[in-house]
């Protein structure tokens, strides 16, 4: 379904649907139960079974994907914004 020409909040995305999220930072033990953390605090009900993680090759940082299932835009847009306000997140794509 395509958005109203005049809809600043655009996109090409249609919802609801499964979208992966790449949120990179520092290795830190409790980098992955923080970035889990707050992306709950926009979708309580996200499943921890939707992250893959994967370290840098010299082990400085670490990368998650994690898909979440999104019904909106603006509840997209609250993830990123959660994510890439959080101190240890160097990156979010």
């Amino acid at each position: 379904m395509a958005a109203k020409n005049d809809d600043i909040t655009e996109t090409l995305i249609e919802f609801p649907c499964d979208f992966p999220i790449k949120v990179m930072g520092e290795t830190h033990a409790d980098f992955t139960a923080e970035i889990i953390k707050t992306i709950q605090t926009v979708m309580p009900n996200f499943d921890v079974r939707n992250v893959e993680m994967r370290g840098s090759s010299g082990g400085k940082y670490i990368s998650l994907t994690c898909t979440v299932h999104v019904t909106s835009k603006p509840q997209l847009d609250n993830i990123y914004r959660a994510l890439t306000s959080h101190p240890m997140v160097k990156v979010v794509l």
